[in-house]
This record gives C-alpha cells, sequence and structure tokens, in this order.
C-alpha cells in the first residue's frame, strides 16, 4: 500500500449508530469516499465491524465471512415487532420453570441447518428496496426462507428470564430470528436485548477500536486476513500479472492471492487444470 490512509479499520461499533453511519465518519476522517464495510449490523448491536478504505475495499469481496460469532442477550416472556428491545411489545407470555440442562439441551436443538423467514426489518432488498424501509412504512411482504446453518451454540448464564448465548453461524443467519425460535421452544416468547458481533470468519474483535479512536495508525494489511493460498512469483511473470495475463500455475486451489518482490498483485481465479485468470487486480 502506497498511501497511508489505505487498510481495513477493525471497528468495535457502539449501540445506537448504523453501519453506514461508521461509514461517512470515516470518509470524513480520512477524506475519501471510497469507503465499504463487511457485513452490516444494525443499530441495536454493537462488536465488529470490518470497514475498508480506498484500495483496501477491492478486498472486501474476498475476505472469509461465511461464518460469524456473536454473543446475544435474550429476554422471554415478551415479543416485541422488531425482534429486538427497539421494538414495540406485542406479545406477553408467561416464562416457564427453566433450568441449565434444559436450556442448553434446547439451544443445541438447533445445531445443523434449518431455514428462516427474515424479518421485515432486515437489510434484504425485495426488488431493489430494503425491507425495513418497508417495515418504516407500516408494510408486511411475503418473504422466502433462506436456508441457514449454526455451527456452535452455548448458554454462557441463565437467571430469572434472561439467558445469554453465543453462537457461531452462518452467513445470513438472523441472531433475532433466532432468539425468537429459541423462546419458542423453551414454550415462551422472547426478544433480544443485546447483541454483540465477536467474529467474521478468521477476524476477531480483539484490537477492534471504538470509533472515537481511530486514526490512520489503526489500519489493517488486507492481505493478511485473506485465506487464500499466497504464491510468489518472479518478476517476469509478476509484469503479466499486473497487466491481468492468463498465467500457468503450479497450483489445485479454486482462487490465489499473487504477490511478488513490490507487494501483493491480484486475485486469480482457476479455469482449468494450472491455467488461471485475473479475477481482481489489487
Amino acid at each position: 500500500m502506497t498511501n497511508m490512509d489505505d487498510g481495513l479499520l477493525l471497528i468495535d461499533k457502539e449501540e445506537g449508530v448504523t453501519s453506514r453511519y461508521v461509514d461517512n465518519a470515516i470518509q470524513r476522517l480520512f477524506h475519501t469516499r471510497k469507503v465499504g464495510h463487511l457485513g452490516t449490523l444494525d443499530p441495536f448491536a454493537t462488536g465488529l465491524l470490518i470497514v475498508a478504505v480506498n484500495k483496501a475495499t477491492k478486498y472486501l469481496q474476498f475476505l472469509p465471512d461465511e461464518e460469524k460469532t456473536y454473543q446475544a442477550r435474550l429476554i422471554l416472556g415478551k415479543k416485541t415487532a422488531t425482534g429486538d428491545k427497539t421494538g414495540e411489545v406485542i406479545d406477553e407470555c408467561d416464562v416457564p420453570n427453566l433450568d441449565q440442562t434444559r436450556i442448553q439441551d434446547v439451544l443445541s436443538s438447533f445445531l445443523g441447518e434449518s431455514t428462516q423467514i427474515p424479518p421485515m426489518t432486515s437489510a434484504i432488498k425485495i426488488d431493489g428496496v430494503a425491507l425495513y424501509k418497508l417495515a418504516h412504512k407500516g408494510k408486511e411482504i411475503e418473504r422466502q426462507p433462506r436456508l441457514v446453518s449454526i455451527h456452535e451454540i452455548s448458554l454462557l448464564h441463565y437467571e430469572g428470564n434472561i439467558i445469554d448465548f453465543r453462537a457461531k453461524v452462518s452467513k445470513g443467519t438472523y441472531i433475532r430470528t433466532l432468539g425468537e425460535d429459541i423462546a419458542s421452544a423453551l414454550g415462551t416468547v422472547g426478544y433480544l436485548e443485546s447483541l454483540r458481533r465477536l467474529e467474521v470468519g478468521n477476524i476477531t474483535l480483539e484490537g477492534a477500536k471504538k470509533l472515537s479512536e481511530v486514526d490512520s495508525s489503526c489500519f489493517k494489511e488486507p492481505s493478511s486476513f485473506v485465506v487464500y493460498p499466497r504464491i510468489h512469483l518472479p518478476f517476469s511473470l509478476g509484469v503479466k500479472a499486473r497487466n491481468g495475463v492468463k498465467l500457468t500455475l503450479d497450483s489445485d486451489a479454486e482462487k490465489v492471492l499473487l504477490e511478488d518482490e513490490q507487494g501483493v498483485i491480484a486475485i486469480y481465479e482457476k479455469e482449468g487444470q494450472g491455467q488461471y485468470h485475473c479475477l481482481r487486480g489489487l
């Protein structure tokens, strides 16, 4: 990276602001419009938001985000219109007598693949319009179930009508919906009081900064988070790669990250035995 204001920022997003708000603040801070993030967080949610600035935005599509880890607090006995504490209470229900064993058994029952219907307050777009925008207008439309996967889920704490749990889930899983489903399986209703994202793929919340703490010293080299095999090219092949020329490489990987003495060059994709074409120059 030649520009000191290039790279990834690991932001510990605070409650009450949108992911877009964070992007806008970063744009103003570094005087650039080239800012984007990986994986939107709801305004009420906190935790890891990965923001790319300038040339690092090229990396966003190649960062591993198929798995995400969250910590959530589920309040039993009340249901809200949004599935979280920001919505009005629309139902109340008694909470049965529970113990940790019963709760962990129910949590474990969600392991594996299942389907979810995205909430109307999600950012999914239907005909180009985000669902939450329709919801704000009082509209509700039919949504198609989506296949999701719960890889890990565990009880952290239980007291009264409060359940704290941690879950590692597939991309596209709605923890608000999962919380409502957990409450239903326990014989009651519920909503999320808090939600915190701890991990996105191989990137963790450790070392993340509050928005108010960010400066140019916080930038991370984006290529260090790419999990594709790295291939170091000699000078002659490096020149070809910088010009997007197809290459014959000694690799079986579907995608590879190419570099030479001058630095990272591009992501190349396999198109035949040993044959690779340029997917994205970096």
